[in-house]
């Protein structure tokens, strides 16, 4: 719980220093599980720059997202990534990102920046992450002098009535306070931990070796995406699973198992099952560098679909997919709950007589493409046709 109390006193100081007024850096919003920024360059343009603290912090720093594309802010954004020690503490992250983006764009350091410093008895960045429920600290606690204690390694925050709650958490073992947290809707599978953790890794390995695939913009929004399907009701109940194609970010393998209970595709795939052993629709998933800015490109990999707007070779025609239709502000699992919903109203139906030979070769990355390509074509001159109502 040290690591919670350090964090709430760190996000309370930096909202101190850097209030919604600041001429240059402003904290607009915040939570122990988020951090909205703003920098403001010398002309007056502004840049919102997203904090996504992990379970894994402080052992490892905050998942940085900028939504500006411009390589002053994205270069300063990927310095952060790259930290370890006490620089992985959201307070020095902070000040690591405000010196960048102030030397980026030539303009001088605001003197508040001397502020920045790191609560008394921090612990170090190998103590337990934040594995614990938030959900009742969506606030910063209050900020002021701290009592230590040489025979306890928690820090305790002066008390207020919005803190008594904590105040109640900090009387917890640690034990006590992770079997808690494991009830929560919020908490993660310890393997799905591990993945984020290891391709948190991987990038670091890549970044290092100067062998960085995609872009920061597209890795930091697709770690972000990752995680909160993890954390999703959806994805709990067991209404698709994800699988990363070679522990690759950018390739995902999506398969949808739950479609409208009263449809024929319910009962297909209840068939599928029993003839097969399979019970779902797997679906390939690529993601462009230009993510989110541009939508992914999705298909049918298996089984073989008649009707629900598959095309052949797997693609599906959806407006949503297009770049006329994307918006950089669907999420993926936005994305295959409508696709869900599309193969239905298109009155999808499984080809159960379709050889293993047959399949390979009508689908296939290659012709869902091509096949794509024609699609938006022809919609692009002739405009996209929207069925009536009572069509679904």
């Amino acid at each position: 719980m040290a690591c919670l109390n350090t964090l709430k006193q760190e996000i309370k100081t930096l909202e101190k220093i850097f209030p919604k007024n600041h001429e240059r850096f402003q904290i607009l919003n915040s939570s122990v599980d988020e951090l909205l920024c703003r920098f403001i360059d010398k002309n007056g343009k502004r840049y919102d720059i997203h904090a996504n603290i992990t379970e894994t912090y402080p052992s490892s720093p905050p998942v940085w997202f900028a939504e500006s594309e411009e390589t002053s802010v994205t270069n300063a954004v990927q310095i952060l990534s790259n930290t370890n020690g006490r620089d992985n503490h959201v307070i020095n992250q902070v000040g690591i990102l405000l010196r960048e983006l102030c030397r980026l764009h030539n303009v001088p350091l605001p003197p508040d920046i001397d502020n920045l410093a790191l609560p008394l008895q921090t612990p170090p960045p190998s103590a337990s992450p934040l594995r614990l429920d938030r959900s009742g600290g969506g606030g910063p606690g209050p900020h002021g002098n701290e009592e230590t204690d040489s025979d306890q390694d928690e820090i305790e925050d002066p008390i207020g009535e919005s803190e008594q709650e904590s105040e109640g958490d900090e009387d917890l073992p640690l034990e006590m306070d992770d079997v808690r947290s494991t009830n929560k809707k919020d908490d993660m599978e310890v393997e799905h931990l591990a993945t984020l953790e290891r391709l948190r890794q991987s990038q670091r390995q890549d970044y290092l070796k100067g062998s960085v695939s995609g872009s920061v913009q597209a890795t930091d929004r697709l770690m972000k995406e990752l995680r909160d399907i993890y954390r999703s009701d959806a994805f709990k109940k067991n209404m698709y699973s994800i699988e990363l194609v070679n522990d690759s970010i950018y390739e995902w393998n999506i398969r949808l198992k739950s479609v409208d209970p009263d449809s024929p595709l319910h009962s297909d795939l209840l068939q599928l099952k029993e003839k097969e052993g399979k019970d779902s629709i797997l679906l390939n998933i690529l993601f462009k560098e230009t993510y989110p800015f541009e939508p992914p490109f999705v298909r049918v990999v298996h089984p073989i679909i008649s009707g629900g707007y598959v095309l052949i070779g797997g693609a599906i025609c959806m407006e949503l997919l297009t770049k006329q239709g994307w918006s950089s502000a669907y999420t993926v699992e936005a994305v295959i709950m409508q696709i869900a919903a599309t193969l239905v109203k298109g009155k999808a139906r499984i080809q159960f007589g379709a050889t293993k030979a047959l399949s390979q070769g009508q689908y296939s990355l290659a012709r869902a493409q091509q096949s794509f390509k024609s699609l938006v074509q022809i919609h692009e001159k002739n405009g996209w046709f929207t069925p009536p109502k009572e069509d679904g």
